[in-house]
């Protein structure tokens, strides 16, 4: 158990405990624990969503060609959380997700604030940041990588706004 409860630390970040309860609940089973946890960390959101996240990063990505770079500013509760490296490396993936994708959104929120059709909507949801698939992982959504973070420290954390600028 301990070496499943290892493994499944390793695959998320998650602390022990929280590991150790979601393999007991899944009955020792990873991809389940990993369900589970994935489901807490959406429970989590929604409780903290009204809480305000003031505090935060800015973080700017490059292309080695110099012709197309991203900014983006992420925001937390705390400012323990802003200074924390795991907290600043999500924000550099992001800027470096941002330069290589190019959404055009957040999230499906921001699609629905502009006149449009329908049809025109759902085509542009894979536009939206939080429903691509992490540049780094595949296996894994924007979303995803934002709430697991958010899980993990327990607080509430935002995409506020992005930039994206490409010499064309």
């Amino acid at each position: 158990m301990l070496e499943k409860i290892k493994q499944l630390r390793a695959a998320t970040g998650l602390g022990l405990q929280d590991c150790r309860k979601a393999l007991e609940e899944s009955g020792g089973d990873i991809e389940r624990a990993v369900g589970i946890l994935k489901q807490k960390g959406i429970e989590v959101m929604k409780k903290k969503v009204n809480r305000e996240a003031s505090e935060g990063v800015i973080e700017a990505y490059v292309h080695f060609s110099h012709k197309v770079g991203a900014l983006v500013e992420v925001n937390c509760e705390t400012d323990f959380v802003a200074r924390n490296e795991e907290f600043k490396q999500f924000a550099k993936d992001l800027a470096m997700h941002i330069t290589a994708l190019a959404p055009e959104y957040i999230s499906e929120e921001d699609i629905t604030k502009k006149e449009m059709s329908v049809e025109e909507k759902e085509m542009l949801k894979n536009q939206c940041l939080l429903n691509q698939a992490f540049v780094k992982d595949s296996s894994v959504t924007i979303r995803d990588y934002l709430n697991s973070l958010a899980a993990k420290f327990g607080e509430k954390i935002v995409i506020k706004r992005f930039s994206r600028f490409s010499l064309d």
